[in-house]
């Protein structure tokens, strides 16, 4: 049993300082993504020579690396403890009575092979939020989401078949919508100005490529679309959103940066998690699909909504403009 625990010991403080190798290979990048579940396995490994120490004593290799996994188990606790009730707060909650404008966002990546349309409708239909965006969104879920287009009379469409398409449906008339190909040429981006209750909004939908073996082998490509997103809305001045899946965690250095040079707030600091990834499978769990904001805004709701037949639970946020 102590060489089991050593062994696994070894392997986890090894995980844990993988992402600090100067590499943004999907093999290296890959572990900022299951910190809690590295963290959880640390526990029991902690547990495990606690129980072990009941029946024999422990080598001083043992307690070395015992050491060393209580050091790692500190370090993953870094990083994820910001998005649990244990932190403070970083956007103040306010009733929705209380707000004079609002503006809510529904952001689902709809996974294109899926092709049970209602439930998202339905979603739609029950929360009726201002914005809507859909990603992974090609012309059968273009066509699949008509009925909506009533309630959401003004759209930017970009429909794509590899993975990547996008549709940003609004209730409110958009002033301006582009649609940018920052790094990649099949990779889009939208960006939509809008007014509410004489406020200049500017919004960001994104969905960068992941660094992965089936999708691009190196982070570089995102870490570089979030970074010129992010100084692009450090430029604005009024009201700014991003939102999207980003094919990155909420804890990970590369949104920690995204983060710092754009100014925005998230939300979900002090409250959870809000995992979005993946739906269907209880140990694979992580919150790619993010909500940012500028200081404009304070926050009314934020919600994971139930499943789509996608591996995403699309993602809710009601957002309170301040009265200043």
């Amino acid at each position: 049993m102590e060489i089991v625990l050593n062994v696994t010991s070894i392997v986890l403080t090894l995980l844990t300082l993988a992402p600090h190798l100067p590499s943004s290979h999907w093999l290296v990048r890959m572990w900022e993504f299951p910190r809690l579940q590295i963290t959880a396995l640390m526990l029991a490994i902690l547990c495990g020579y606690l129980a072990y120490t009941l029946f024999a004593e422990l080598s001083s290799v043992s307690l070395l690396l015992a050491c060393s996994l209580v050091m790692s188990f500190i370090y993953q606790c870094i990083w994820i403890v910001p998005y649990t009730p244990l932190y403070k707060k970083e956007v103040k909650r306010i009733p929705k009575e209380s707000a004079n404008s609002t503006l809510s966002i529904l952001s689902s990546n709809v996974y294109m092979p899926n092709d049970d349309f209602d439930k998202l409708i339905s979603h739609v239909q029950d929360t009726s939020p201002d914005f809507l965006v859909t990603l992974e969104s090609n012309e059968k879920w273009e066509s699949g989401l008509k009925p909506l287009e009533n309630k959401y009379p003004y759209c930017k469409a970009c429909p794509l078949d590899n993975l990547y398409g996008m549709h940003v449906y609004s209730k409110h008339k958009l002033t301006n919508a582009t649609l940018h190909f920052l790094v990649e040429n099949d990779v889009p981006s939208i960006e939509v100005k809008t007014t509410i209750d004489g406020k200049q909004i500017t919004l960001w939908f994104v969905h960068p490529k992941p660094p992965s073996p089936t999708e691009n082998t190196y982070a570089k490509p995102r870490d570089i679309e979030l970074h010129i997103v992010g100084k692009a809305v450090d430029e604005e001045c009024g009201p700014v959103i991003v939102a999207g899946d980003l094919n990155d965690v909420a804890w990970s250095p590369t949104t920690r940066h995204f983060k710092k040079i754009s100014g925005l707030k998230d939300p979900r600091i002090g409250r959870g998690f809000f995992n979005t990834f993946h739906a269907h499978y209880p140990l694979v769990k992580w919150p790619l699909d993010h909500v940012f904001h500028s200081d404009h805004f304070e926050l009314i709701q934020i919600t994971r909504l139930s499943d789509i037949g996608s591996d995403h639970f699309p993602l809710l946020t009601q957002l309170a403009l301040k009265s200043s």
